[in-house]
């Protein structure tokens, strides 16, 4: 798979979390926000926290489940990312770090799995 199937099947899996998320009653804020630290995937409000959210696709868990795959070095950028997006987007919502695993079966079938405050 290239960059550009990789990029598109990202986009995808952060369009099913929204998707998840609107009918949990969030508000999606934005999406593939970028800055020089990195990309925020998802950023949504539920009226209480403004969610930094991590999306991460896999076909299953066999070898890992997709949550691992958001190591210490990628928390410091998601931290510092968000850093600048609250500079830029002052809010009175509580921040905060959620990790949503898709998992796509053989069928088709989808499944989302969602961390609130994965980390800190």
């Amino acid at each position: 798979m290239n960059g550009g199937e990789r990029k598109l099947l990202g986009r995808w899996g952060e369009s099913i979390v929204a998707q998840y998320l609107r009918k949990k009653n969030y508000v999606i804020e934005g999406a593939g926000w970028h800055c020089r630290m990195g990309e925020i995937d998802l950023i949504a409000s539920d009226g209480t926290y403004l969610c930094f959210v991590e999306v991460k696709l896999r076909k299953n868990a066999r070898f890992a489940q997709a949550r691992e795959a958001v190591d210490r070095r990628k928390q410091e950028k998601l931290r510092l990312s968000a850093q600048l997006y609250l500079a830029e987007n002052p809010t009175l919502l509580q921040p905060r770090f959620d990790v949503a695993e898709v998992y796509v079966g053989k069928n088709g079938s989808l499944r989302v799995e969602y961390l609130e405050d994965a980390f800190t």
